[in-house]
């Protein structure tokens, strides 16, 4: 907060009354909005053992040979330096915000079963070379954030260790939901010893209601805050289901950074997760759905604009553009496997993606068309050679990333539907800001379509608009415009 806005908040505060106290809670009020920077992220996200092997000393004695098929327990060497060394290829691309997945001590791949919050996976790298990474992207202005799995942790973690040395004796046995003693974490792949994640014994739940253990997880998160970290993407934070954990933890990530970016793993449309007393916005998994149900068939465009209106309405607005948008993450299946390995469809969901309200996110190798079906299929290594890339695929991603960044409507704007009054398999909608106004037209068919749309609220008649993904120029007449579509297709007009 700048001096200058500090004073004048503090002198607002004296003259009408207010004591100190007040100044308090007002800047306290303020370190709770939404971060600016997140209404212009555009999100990559990195599961770090399969980015890119930039330091095969760190691997371990079996690593996979890059580019093997993936397994639940193999690694395959991907690293902070990795990254690192081809972070060109992320600025080319034109992201400007990346989410890595775990990067703390583990035992696995994936590192939801973290043994040491404090240390950075030295299969990964080091201290150093992250806040190398850090340096590097805040010099390119990137932002980057953490994945934060508070829930559980793993078996080597030191706590349960001692709880499995020590038994009843332990310390740390209230850290933990244990049923009875003596405790065993490695008789069965499931547990009845314990709650754990799904009862996966490698996945002691930690009791987020013992002090010491709150205590704990608030201190890791301001530390990596610290450290330079920009945000925590929150792992499965609804089974914490404790609002007055999270509404701690939120005051205590905003204190350390104000403009830190908050967004949980939330599956489903719930309202309870946004706000003061939790995270900035949500991995936004109902709207992937609705979107992919429409690329495949599976929904009608009325049923998709319906759903699109109910999650509009679902969130207050500050909240819905600080959205997280997927289209793929490390728990899904590939976009283009589950579109059918259709590159058409896939370019048109991310055109939805790229101008509806919220920060899109590119789940590596989707941009140059990776295909995989479910985890661990999903978790292939990078393609770096770039012969077998999908450069169709991947042009297009550059153009909806430079047009998002060149049209601030498209990041900011109000959106609202527009009226299509031939409405089959075509859906529309504009984005207006201080005037400025985008109108985007979607043909989720496989016909060619000659559409006429009302745009009297946009512009004008005799106003001549053009499409920003081509050449194609359009009048405005009777406070409508007329196009044509083809199939797949979709425009973006200003």
């Amino acid at each position: 907060m700048g001096r200058n806005l500090s004073k004048n908040l503090f002198e607002g505060c004296y003259h009408t009354g207010n004591n100190e106290r007040a100044f308090t809670k007002t800047i306290e009020r303020i370190t709770m909005t939404v971060p600016y920077w997140v209404k212009d992220a555009v999100f990559y996200q990195i599961f770090p053992d399969r980015f890119a092997n930039g330091d095969t000393t760190n691997d371990p004695p079996n690593v996979q040979a890059w580019g093997s098929k993936p397994t639940i327990w193999e690694f395959q060497g991907g690293d902070l330096s990795g990254i690192i060394q081809h972070f060109d290829y992320l600025l080319d691309l034109g992201i400007n915000a990346i989410y890595l997945n775990p990067i703390f001590q583990s035992t696995s791949n994936h590192r939801y079963n973290i043994t040491d919050y404090y240390k950075i996976d030295h299969k990964l790298g080091n201290l150093k070379i992250f806040h190398d990474l850090l340096n590097l992207a805040h010099s390119n202005n990137v932002r980057v954030i953490l994945d934060g799995v508070f829930n559980h942790c793993g078996r080597g973690f030191m706590a349960f260790n001692d709880l499995m040395e020590n038994q009843e004796y332990s310390p740390y046995k209230d850290w933990f939901h244990v049923h009875h003693f003596p405790v065993n974490a490695y008789a069965n792949p499931e547990t009845t010893d314990y709650d754990a994640w799904w009862g996966f014994s490698s996945l002691p739940k930690l009791n987020t209601q013992n002090p010491g253990v709150r205590q704990y997880i608030f201190d890791v998160a301001r530390y990596w805050l610290e450290q330079g970290a920009d945000g925590w993407r929150l792992d499965v934070p609804n089974e914490i289901d404790d609002d007055l954990f999270w509404e701690e933890f939120r005051h205590v990530v905003k204190k350390a950074n104000r403009d830190a970016y908050l967004v949980g793993e939330i599956w489903d449309g719930d309202p309870r997760w946004v706000g003061e007393q939790h995270f900035d916005g949500l991995l936004n998994y109902p709207l992937r759905m609705s979107l992919i149900d429409l690329m495949n068939g599976k929904i009608h465009v009325s049923d998709f604009a319906k759903q699109i209106d109910s999650l509009l309405s679902l969130y207050p607005r500050e909240n819905t553009y600080a959205m997280y948008l997927p289209l793929g993450s490390h728990d899904t299946e590939r976009i283009l496997s589950l579109l059918d390995d259709s590159v058409e469809k896939v370019k048109l969901s991310y055109l939805f993606l790229f101008t509806f309200p919220g920060a899109p996110g590119i789940y590596y190798g989707d941009e140059i068309g990776m295909t995989g079906g479910k985890d661990p299929d999903c978790r292939k290594a990078f393609v770096w050679k770039e012969e077998q890339w999908n450069r169709e695929l991947l042009e297009w991603m550059k153009t909806l990333i430079s047009l998002r960044k060149d049209q601030t409507v498209l990041r900011r704007g109000d959106f609202k539907v527009v009226e299509v009054l031939d409405k089959e398999n075509c859906y529309a909608y504009s984005r207006s800001l201080d005037g400025a106004h985008c109108l985007v037209v979607l043909n989720a068919g496989n016909s060619r379509r000659y559409l006429k749309l009302r745009v009297g609220n946009l512009w004008k008649d005799g106003r001549v608009v053009r499409n920003l993904l081509g050449n194609s120029e359009y009048i405005i007449a009777n406070d409508s415009i007329t196009i044509t579509i083809n199939a797949w297709e979709g425009v973006v007009i200003s």
